[in-house]
């Protein structure tokens, strides 16, 4: 029998055994189930400019946790080896809601102020986010978001009470850029306007060469973001050659520097990185 996932706008179908799109929802037993919970493919202890955050909690550092698989398939992903892969080929180690909260906890005294949900994307593993999320404010910590912003509504309502901040990726402004990444436009713009109802947001855009760099593009990415809230942050990052687009040239400095005085024009905060 076949059972709907929930999560993303993806609604995967999941015959009993079988896994859904983003490699970490299986059906099992007659219930969609996180089969990625706990399995954790990176911890480290980051300072928050580079989630990035550089206006929520400055000179802090943060412990980082990535399990594997994502709902999109961007081709210049720049964690591809854990967020393309599954639960078959991913190299994990459990650790317990219980024991990671334990761990950030230990790492006070070296400047840590919470847990970061990070490196692939976090809320197809909503359940371990929630779990930790929880107890890691009970103890005061912060909890971070670093995400693409694809999820339904629901599942984004129920974790917010528990989310400090939050980075998303805004991979570009049309519908059609969308599309290539199998994924949506409204659904992430919807995310970033309810979310910077509830916590501090920051917006993370990726330029990539002929794909999402023209001034258009831009006037009316910043347009729009202004909107919601002329304050949030938009960090423009330079696009590497990796995964799919290995052969591709990177950015020019100069496409970042004209594209972050358009977006100035409409947002306080505009930052460059990988520069």
């Amino acid at each position: 029998m076949s059972i709907q996932c929930e999560i993303c706008p993806h609604s995967c179908m999941i015959e009993d055994g079988h896994t859904g799109f983003c490699g970490a929802r299986s059906n099992i037993e007659g219930q969609v189930k996180s089969t990625n919970y706990g399995r954790v493919t990176s911890l480290a202890l980051d300072p928050i400019e580079k989630k990035p955050l550089l206006r929520f909690m400055p000179g802090s550092r943060i412990l980082s946790v990535g399990s594997y698989g994502c709902n999109l398939r961007c081709p210049f992903c720049q964690n591809c080896k854990i967020s393309m892969v599954d639960g078959l080929t991913a190299e994990t180690t459990f650790i317990s809601p219980e024991k990671l909260v334990e761990r950030a906890l230990e790492l006070r005294p070296k400047g840590n102020i919470g847990l970061a949900y990070t490196y692939n994307e976090p809320l197809i593993g909503c359940e371990y986010v929630f779990d930790c999320a929880r107890p890691a404010h009970d103890n005061g910590l912060k909890n971070v978001l670093v995400t693409n912003g694809y999820v339904c509504e629901k599942p984004l309502l129920d974790i917010l009470p528990l989310i400090d901040a939050m980075n998303i990726d805004l991979k570009g402004f049309t519908d059609a850029f969308y599309k290539k990444l199998s994924g949506d436009l409204e659904t992430v713009k919807r995310t970033i306007a309810l979310s910077a109802q509830s916590c501090h947001v920051e917006v993370t855009t990726l330029i990539i060469p002929n794909e999402n760099d023209s001034a258009q593009e831009m006037a009316a990415l910043s347009a729009w973001l202004s909107s919601v809230n002329p304050e949030i942050p938009l960090h423009l990052s330079r696009f590497f050659p990796r995964y799919k687009y290995a052969d591709k040239a990177p950015t020019p400095a100069e496409t970042l520097h004209k594209l972050y005085d358009i977006a100035k024009q409409n947002l306080k905060y505009v930052y460059l990185g990988n520069l």
